[in-house]
């Protein structure tokens, strides 16, 4: 089965994709699973609840995994929940956490493989082959999960000029406004909407 994902830099662009139609694919009843591990640090529950609040018009079966540490990972429950699911949701946080949670685990194998993927925010970025360190800019080793592309969130001018500085022009990177979407079809990148700025080093890009 062809795998697709969506980063949007927002629950607004999340409502706004969903509300659009076309790139997330749902029929009456689908299954939807919410992973809000990245927020562990800011309140898994809340963040869950904020996330399900999103499907509340939409006919669909929502069920949040509350995931917040490396233990829960290998839980079969888990892992076989998110393989199931029609739409895998990864909540925004600290990407730098669901790194250390799911890397190397059924339940991120799982992510990993699942068919149909959104990622919200700055949590996104972990899926890349390079990641965006949010403390200071710096590239590092990210999950990979997607190939092709890293993804950042906005920042200040100083922290981007020296992640793009950094990554040099051998990597393409996608930083996401609040209103910003990025889509992968299982083959290629493309920009879903204007709030998106793609470059490799100082140069802007097509996608």
């Amino acid at each position: 089965m062809k795998t697709t994902t969506l980063v949007v830099g927002s629950l607004e662009a999340l409502r706004e994709v969903l509300a659009s139609g076309g790139l997330v694919t749902l029929a009456s009843g689908a299954d939807v699973v919410i992973v809000p591990t990245a927020a562990a640090f800011t309140g898994i529950t809340e963040a869950a609840i904020e996330l399900s609040t999103v499907f509340d018009d939409i006919d669909v079966k929502v069920e949040a995994l509350m995931i917040a540490e490396r233990a829960s990972c290998a839980e079969p429950y888990f892992a076989q929940r998110i393989g199931q699911a029609d739409l895998v949701v990864l909540g925004d946080g600290s990407a730098l956490h669901a790194m250390s949670v799911w890397r190397g685990t059924p339940v991120g194998d799982a992510i990993r493989d699942t068919h149909q993927l959104i990622a919200v925010g700055s949590c996104a970025s972990v899926l890349g082959e390079v990641m965006i360190d949010p403390r200071g800019g710096a590239p590092t080793t990210g999950l990979g999960y997607r190939e092709g592309l890293a993804i950042g969130v906005q920042a200040s001018d100083d922290q981007l000029a020296r992640t793009r500085a950094l990554l040099g022009d051998e990597v393409t990177l996608a930083v996401l406004g609040p209103r910003g979407v990025v889509h992968f079809d299982g083959t290629k990148w493309s920009k879903a909407s204007d709030d998106v700025i793609v470059t490799r080093a100082e140069t802007e890009v097509a996608l």
